[in-house]
């Protein structure tokens, strides 16, 4: 039998000494140490959620740099980074950042995403992941059992909603092609797909149709259901809508409820839609990449009620759970269903492998431990911790509506079901509506510029709506009625000019 010794110590190469290595370690130490340093100076000199910088001035900035000319160590590129991306980058953690469906992040989950950085384990074989594998599995176990779906649920950790969905998606088509092929053995593939439907609510997101266009059916394969006075899909236009596809020959191969639109944050009627489904044979997906945070509240987890009867479920942890991106997990009621993604190759994953390999669930191969980041968070603040913190930005929407309904130059949408404000300005000297859209684009752009605050922008039957995004527990009223009084003032601005 032959020994392997291990072999006498040699110098690094240049290069090499910044590996991860035994020897490199005190590197290591210093460099991580250097990075938190310039996060947390920049974190006590933060304002504001932005600089203002217009991309321009940035873009000269970064085009100067020579990357042919290597800095001379890791402390001089952290502080080149420091200039050209943390001096001004967009600070999700500021009570003003109001745009988009980004979280302050918990500190539990920046320590385990350093962990995961530095051991690179990658989360396709047992052999590149060992506890990393389980880890993941008892993460998708529990979040299933939060969502109900019951003792053949499984899933899989994904980088966004968006690859979730799609994934979802996938599973639905190939189960429907199954199901087809029983009845025309000799259909081809391109004559199965044309006659496949999906259909969503018409403010779904944009994912849907995306993921009709990689899974060969088009966008004429969604079908828009319209919305209530809540933007929620209305059960009667999806019960029409089912029942026209049958005429037409075509088959619904999906319904995709939403629980939480992006702009609206409404909920869909999931206990009347999974009967419809039920009663075409579609299969339901429930995109609850938003509401997901509701599997843990306190108060408000009835809201999701009816997604334990879906087939799949989205749930994106670096909205509503306050980790860091990318974390997205899609769920399946039968984890059998994730055969039609399983490729077994022997140089990787064999048939008869007797280890537990995440890649036969997954439409990546190489893939981040990003499931560590929630396992610590859930170790440290509990699911009822962060529930507490779902709760509070859905109270805050709740508390700032009447505000905004009651105010004589503020048009809100809807009364929010989640976090998410939708509203306009609207003169009282009576304005044709383009030209209140123009003022309402003014208001955004000329608030951003400031950098005071970050509102996101949208449209709504065609007219240009604001919009708040509400993500982050510590934000006040008080906050928020001071950038309403921002919007007011930048408003009057261009009232006054025009």
């Amino acid at each position: 039998m032959t020994t392997v010794h291990p072999a006498a110590p040699t110098a690094l190469t240049t290069a090499e000494q910044h590996l991860l290595t035994g020897p490199t370690r005190e590197a290591y130490r210093a460099g991580m140490a250097h990075a938190v340093d310039l996060v947390t100076d920049r974190l006590a000199a933060v304002d504001r959620p932005q600089t203002g910088i217009r991309p321009a001035d940035l873009a000269a900035e970064i085009a100067a740099v020579d990357l042919g000319s290597p800095l001379p160590d890791t402390a001089a590129a952290l502080d080149e980074l420091s200039r050209l991306w943390l001096r001004d980058a967009v600070w999700f953690h500021d009570p003003a950042y109001l745009a988009h469906l980004n979280c302050p992040v918990v500190l539990p989950a920046l320590a385990a995403d350093a962990l995961a950085s530095a051991v690179n384990s990658s989360l396709d074989t047992w052999d590149q992941s060992t506890g990393a594998t389980l880890i993941e599995q008892k993460l998708v176990t529990w979040l299933a059992d939060r969502a109900g779906l019951g003792p053949l649920a499984d899933g899989v950790l994904t980088p966004g909603g968006t690859q979730s969905t799609l994934q979802a998606l996938l599973l639905a088509r190939d189960e429907a092609c199954a199901r087809l092929r029983r009845d025309r053995p000799g259909a081809r593939v391109p004559e199965l797909l044309a006659g496949l439907r999906v259909l969503t609510s018409e403010v779904g997101h944009f994912s849907v149709v995306t993921a009709a266009r990689l899974l060969g059916l088009g966008d004429d394969a969604v079908v828009a259901v319209p919305t209530d006075h809540a933007c929620r899909m209305r059960v009667d236009a999806l019960a029409a809508a089912l029942a026209d596809l049958r005429e037409q020959g075509l088959e619904p191969m999906a319904v995709v409820g939403t629980a939480g639109t992006t702009d609206f944050g409404s909920i869909d009627p999931l206990p009347a839609i999974a009967d419809l489904c039920a009663e075409h044979g579609a299969w339901l997906h429930v995109d609850a990449a938003y509401g997901g945070g509701l599997l843990v509240s306190p108060t408000r987890r009835h809201l999701l009620t009816g997604i334990e009867r879906a087939d799949s479920v989205t749930v994106d942890p670096h909205k509503t759970f306050f980790q860091p991106v990318a974390c997205s997990v899609l769920l399946v009621r039968d984890g059998g269903t994730l055969r039609h993604v399983t490729h077994h190759a022997d140089y990787l994953n064999p048939a008869d492998a007797p280890e537990p390999n995440q890649v036969d669930k997954s439409i990546q191969t190489t893939r981040r431990f990003d499931a560590v980041k929630l396992w610590t968070t859930l170790r440290v603040l509990g699911a009822d911790g962060i529930g507490a913190m779902v709760d509070r930005v859905v109270d805050l929407a709740a508390e700032t509506w009447p505000l905004l309904d009651v105010h004589p130059v503020f048009d809100v949408v809807v009364r929010p079901e989640l976090s998410t404000l939708v509203f306009r300005y609207v003169p009282e000297e009576r304005l044709p509506d383009a030209e209140v859209d123009e003022l309402n684009r003014y208001v955004r752009t000329a608030i951003a510029a400031t950098g005071e605050a970050v509102l996101g922008g949208t449209t709504v039957q065609g007219r240009a709506f604001l919009k708040m995004t509400l993500l982050n527990p510590t934000t006040t009223a008080d906050q928020l009625v001071a950038v309403l009084g921002l919007v007011i003032r930048h408003a009057e601005t261009w009232l006054a000019a025009r």
